[in-house]
């Protein structure tokens, strides 16, 4: 498998899933700076220009929350997703409200263009990212069970959450404020396949 990834992107969250499996991948790094995902050559892989993007001997795999169900499917030895549906449904839905909201909200920050051509409204896009992000980080401080995201298990959910803990100091988030947040971030973080993960996106 080739996982294509940009430094600083959601692309973690499956680099940390894969990395989490022990699978056997080939990291392909894209520059967002140089405008690599927008080259011919990347467009060719993945045609919305964006990442993460899975290649595999079946296809191409794009958005996070697919990807990391198929290599929770691909290597269940991982325990990356439980086995009681229920459970399972709850990381989905996590995935669900990090993908459609919380990645939205991010979003304004840096990629205001994808909703206007004015600067002016650009710069005004800016302005609800701090409080928007905190909003949906209290809230989610407020699911955390235990340790980790299901509680006593680790799962696809944790490594997704974590992703996008990492960008609450650059959105104007002060993590004092959210100390379950805080914590949960420091232990995913300390986890040898995090810290792998970390060092192949750097």
């Amino acid at each position: 498998m080739q996982l294509y990834y940009a430094p600083g992107t959601v692309a973690l969250a499956a680099v940390i899933a894969l990395e989490e499996a022990g699978a056997a991948y080939d990291p392909l790094r894209l520059s967002f700076a140089d405008g690599d995902q927008l080259q011919p050559a990347y467009l060719a892989v993945n045609p919305k220009g964006r990442v993460p993007a899975l290649v595999t001997d079946d296809g191409v795999l794009t958005e996070t929350p697919a990807i990391l169900r198929y290599i929770a499917a691909l290597y269940p030895e991982a325990g990356l997703l439980p086995s009681d549906p229920r459970e399972a449904a709850r990381v989905d839905e996590l995935c669900a409200y990090l993908s459609a909201t919380v990645h939205v909200s991010h979003a304004h920050r840096a990629r205001g263009a994808r909703w206007s051509d004015d600067p002016a409204v650009i710069e005004a896009l800016k302005l609800k990212v701090p409080s928007n992000m905190a909003a949906h980080f209290s809230y989610l401080s407020g699911q955390l069970r235990g340790p980790w995201y299901l509680g006593e298990q680790y799962s696809l959910a944790d490594a997704y959450l974590f992703t996008m803990e990492r960008w609450l100091p650059g959105d104007g988030v002060d993590l004092a404020g959210l100390p379950k947040i805080a914590a949960h971030m420091a232990r995913v973080e300390a986890r040898p396949a995090v810290q792998r993960a970390l060092a192949v996106t750097a």
